[in-house]
């Protein structure tokens, strides 16, 4: 006795548009511009299935992350029926919690705390403006830290010795080589996982690749700089003391052995 194929779970428009949290008018309107499928018929119903409601939370979501109904349009038009799914799925990982750096909400005077200096709204502002905090609108007491861990960790610096100033002044210059270490990572996985899958026209058996490949990539990538950036910044400090304290550090270093 040969197996069943499983059933597949069906909706009316009304079902549709509800699960895809959009008026009906709105299903017809997309499906008239040819980003669904005709449902199957049933007398004068139609119904659509689990591949139609995808396809509606993808044109949902492109349309609210800002591009035209025509630029969506050509893009679901051009890719395989699958692809909505997995593309959604793609979507969701990049919106993960790991992604995304949560704001916080704190007191002018908390902030200076965590530097240990006396609060000063000028070095806010400078913050403000390489969009490491906002100001919040109708309350003098409080700021939002867009950045929190890399607020923090300034902090930490100033509260040691640095000065404010310096501390600001070194976050273009890291933000501007690590986007050049981002832009190098992803242009490389690109070249060689994405750009042959598009190339072979989005083949369904190579979802699983691309979507690991993306999901690892920030966890790999993040660990391969961090230690190649300690390791440099470890010669680095050592080269300096040396290059300050000379003789002295030699002497610490490396003690003559009647010392020892």
């Amino acid at each position: 006795m040969s197996a069943q194929p499983p059933e597949v779970e069906e909706f009316t428009v009304d079902q549709l548009a509800a699960r895809a949290d959009m008026t009906v008018r709105n299903v017809r309107a997309y499906a008239s511009r040819g980003l669904l499928d005709p449902p199957r018929l049933e007398g004068r119903t139609g119904y659509y299935t689990l591949e139609h409601l995808q396809r509606l939370q993808l044109v949902r979501e492109l349309v609210d992350r800002g591009y035209t109904l025509a630029a969506v349009e050509q893009a679901i038009t051009a890719s395989p029926r699958s692809a909505a799914g997995h593309t959604l799925d793609l979507l969701h990982l990049l919106e993960e919690p790991n992604h995304e750096v949560e704001p916080e909400v704190t007191t002018r005077d908390a902030l200076a705390a965590l530097a240990s200096v006396p609060r000063d709204d000028a070095l806010i502002d400078s913050l403000a403006e390489y969009g490491l905090v906002e100001w919040i609108d109708d309350d003098h007491d409080h700021v939002r830290l867009m950045q929190p861990q890399v607020v923090r960790s300034g902090a930490a610096a100033v509260s040691l010795g640095l000065d404010p100033s310096t501390i600001i002044a070194i976050f273009p210059a890291v933000q501007h080589h690590l986007r050049a270490v981002a832009d190098d990572f992803v242009s490389r996985v690109a070249a060689d996982v994405v750009n042959p899958f598009v190339a072979q026209g989005l083949p369904e058996d190579g979802w699983d690749q691309v979507i690991r490949a993306i999901e690892s990539l920030l966890p790999v990538a993040s660990q391969v700089t961090l230690g190649i950036f300690r390791t440099e910044l470890s010669q680095r400090i050592e080269t300096e003391i040396h290059s300050q304290l000379g003789d002295v550090f030699d002497r610490l270093v490396n003690p003559p052995s009647d010392e020892q």
